[in-house]
């Protein structure tokens, strides 16, 4: 599992899969989040502005991303 160090509070999940690499662009995490593809703690999440907190996950492509807060 890979860690996504954030220094806010919480970070939008487009912007976290941006920053982890999952995706180069953010056109890119748009269509896949709105495709159905990315789950947030086990569950399909379809709003690119999701909030994600220190110990929240994100599932694309069989890879898991942590979100470590400040």
């Amino acid at each position: 599992m890979q860690e996504v160090k954030i220094r806010d509070e919480y970070i939008k999940l487009e912007q976290a899969m941006k920053l982890a690499g999952a995706v180069s662009m953010g056109s890119e995490a748009k269509m896949v989040i709105q495709a159905g593809e990315v789950l947030v703690n086990s569950e399909v999440e379809l709003r690119r502005g999701k909030k994600l907190r220190d110990g929240d996950i994100f599932t694309y492509e069989n890879n898991d991303y942590r979100i470590v807060g400040a």
